[in-house]
């Protein structure tokens, strides 16, 4: 597998296990349809944090996110996934000019799973060895 395969490996990864989560949690097929507005981390609209990494404030977003975070809270687990989410969707370039890397999404996303007990999931995001 070379780099460009193994990082679309991850990302896909990534969006397979959220539609996975997102079953779990609330039972309901995912629909990627402007979810950012639906979700709140304590009372911080997910909105606000996209925008955030859009603007390239990738790790500061996810410090204040996690910071905020209420692993016990379905729908702030489901905020947590959505953001991981918008960040694994940026360009290697992007992410890199920024100071993060695709690595850091897949280990902050397993990080929120394993937090939030959904740790049976890791296994679809795993690292191939």
């Amino acid at each position: 597998m070379n780099f460009t395969d193994e990082k679309d490996y991850i990302m896909r990864m990534i969006k397979e296990t959220i539609r996975v989560l997102f079953v779990v949690a609330f039972g309901e097929k995912y629909v990627s349809v402007e979810l950012e507005n639906k979700y709140e981390v304590s009372g911080k609209n997910l909105k606000d944090f996209l925008d955030m990494i859009d603007v390239g404030q990738i790790n500061e977003a996810e410090n204040l996110f996690l910071d905020s975070m209420d692993y016990t809270n379905k729908e702030a687990v489901m905020a947590g996934a959505l953001f991981y989410e918008h960040i694994n969707e940026k360009d290697n370039e992007f992410l890199t000019s920024n100071n993060y890397t695709r690595e850091e999404v897949l280990s902050g996303f397993q990080q929120l799973l394993e937090q939030s007990g959904y740790h049976d999931l890791i296994c679809l995001v795993k690292e191939e060895e």
